[in-house]
């Protein structure tokens, strides 16, 4: 019998501002918890005493944890498509990438208590097939919104031919971005990764690129 994916969680539009303050408190104290102690470790009533509310408030609104924590994700995958989007957006129909770059690495969500949720996350749904392709849906659409911008601009700003077309050009982006927080995990040197990621965007997406950090 096939799994069923995690049921991915959206606030109603007509949620009441007392459960809506509810939710919030809940992904909140979820979040601080899984940080502290690693996604794996976590029990729903940890959650509910964090955010000082019942087993009953939890479940109504998740289902489990792994639909909790997919809210946290899509907050922040669309919170760095957001990013990604208005950086790119303010040069136009025409694209400066280096200027776009630099915009993007200065505002771009690098927090390490994040990394860590979503790395010990990415390790569970590694082993769970059903919430991998959920995952893989979230990662899907955050590329999807990098190579919409880059289609855009690309008669005006050609891509390397290497990358094969802007759907290229995002999973490379998003390639960079996920290699450069791996090494923010272990040194937390917040702004090296920012440098680094600039230069490797920089050179992804043009024919040269600037010098390497030093730092």
């Amino acid at each position: 019998m096939t799994q069923e994916p995690p049921r991915e969680p959206a606030a109603p539009p007509g949620l009441s501002r007392r459960r809506a303050r509810t939710r919030a408190d809940l992904l909140g104290a979820a979040f601080r918890v899984f940080a502290a102690k690693g996604f794996g470790r976590v029990s729903i009533e940890e959650v509910c005493e964090a955010a000082g509310y019942s087993r009953g408030a939890f479940y109504s609104n998740f289902t489990t944890l792994d639909e909790l924590f997919f809210a946290l994700y899509r907050e922040r995958a669309e919170l760095i498509a957001d990013q990604v989007a208005g950086a790119l957006a303010l040069d136009g129909p025409d694209l400066d990438v280096p200027a776009a770059v630099d915009r993007v690495t200065d505002v771009l969500l690098l927090d390490v208590d994040w990394l860590l949720v979503k790395t010990d996350f990415l390790v569970h749904a590694a082993r769970d097939g059903a919430v991998a392709e959920t995952l893989r849906r979230h990662r899907a659409r955050l590329r999807g919104a990098i190579a919409e911008r880059l289609e855009r601009a690309h008669g005006r700003t050609p891509l390397p031919a290497v990358l094969g077309g802007a759907d290229g050009a995002a999973r490379a982006v998003v390639a960079a971005y996920d290699g450069v927080t791996v090494q923010l995990l272990l040194d937390k040197d917040v702004e090296g990764a920012r440098a680094w990621l600039r230069h490797l965007l920089t050179a992804l997406l043009t024919d040269g690129g600037t010098a390497a950090p030093t730092h």
